[in-house]
């Protein structure tokens, strides 16, 4: 009997424990383990059938998280706030480096345009050099074979006066015969010569034949960069001329009307264009410098 008493007791204990609205809230609020979570149910029922909050998907952000899901939130909130930090630092750097203006590449790229001003500086000094030397040689020559003028007092533009060629051929006798002393000649030395030859053409007389074309360009590989040759000196391109002058049967014009008419520059020039085109792809006909 004693042990019903008890029993009974229990239970009524329980559903006052239950029903209790104090002990009820206390349930309500707290986090609580699964058998507070079933009491809640149980006394949800029995209250008037309140029902739990339905548990937020994985991921979606609680406004009051459990005990376990408030401490990750609080150790990833640090994370985050300062991951945004980087980022804009980041962003903030790229924008400082915009406004600083062009990297150490660019610099280099920009600064490239001093490379080329200072190569042509050097150019011109090797050309400057080179030319006075050539210049010196010449007037030491004892069989005052040619002589130079500059044109406008330019180093880079000779006018060259051919006084000999071989005194057995008809172009001798021409010259003899027509009062003619030399063979006028201009020659106007590139950028970068030595290593790339002058544009040489005959002024007067108008000569035939002889590798001398129209305009008074002239037939000569050696006058092309495929043919030429630093060491080249304008005293051996001169001999070398003065030969083809003679090989090629070269005569002073002496037709009517023709013989009057001057050479021009770019008449020559367009020929001369025209004639390396023409020879680089038949092959060369002009003696060779063991000739000269």
């Amino acid at each position: 009997m004693a042990t019903l008493l008890r029993k009974i007791g229990l239970i009524r204990l329980h559903n006052r424990d239950t029903e209790d609205p104090k002990h009820h809230h206390n349930h309500r609020g707290g986090g609580g383990g699964p058998q507070s979570a079933s009491l809640r149910g149980k006394g949800g029922a029995k209250s008037g059938g309140h029902k739990a909050p339905a548990p937020h998907p994985a991921g979606a952000g609680d406004a009051s998280p459990g005990p376990g899901k408030g401490r990750r939130a609080a150790e990833l909130a640090p994370r985050e706030r300062a991951a945004p930090g980087a980022a804009g630092a980041a962003g903030g750097d790229r924008a400082a480096g915009a406004r600083a203006g062009p990297g150490p590449a660019a610099a280099v790229a920009a600064g490239g345009s001093l490379v080329p001003a200072a190569r042509q500086l050097h150019c011109t000094q090797v050309r400057s050099r080179r030319l006075m030397k050539e210049l010196q040689d010449i007037a030491r020559l004892s069989d005052r074979f040619i002589s130079v003028e500059l044109v406008d007092e330019s180093l880079f533009d000779w006018n060259v006066k051919l006084h000999q060629v071989d005194k057995d051929s008809v172009l001798w006798q021409d010259m003899k015969e027509t009062n003619t002393e030399f063979i006028l000649l201009n020659l106007t030395f590139p950028d970068n010569f030595p290593f790339s030859p002058p544009f040489m053409r005959v002024l007067s007389p108008r000569l035939e034949n002889g590798y001398v074309l129209d305009g008074g360009a002239i037939c000569m590989e050696l006058l092309t960069p495929r043919g030429w040759s630093s060491a080249y000196t304008v005293e051996a391109v001169m001999r070398q001329f003065a030969a083809s002058l003679v090989k090629g049967q070269g005569r002073i014009c002496r037709k009517a009307g023709k013989s009057k008419k001057s050479f021009s520059r770019k008449e020559a020039e367009a020929t001369f264009k025209s004639l390396v085109k023409t020879h680089e792809k038949y092959g060369w006909v002009t003696p060779p410098v063991s000739d000269g």
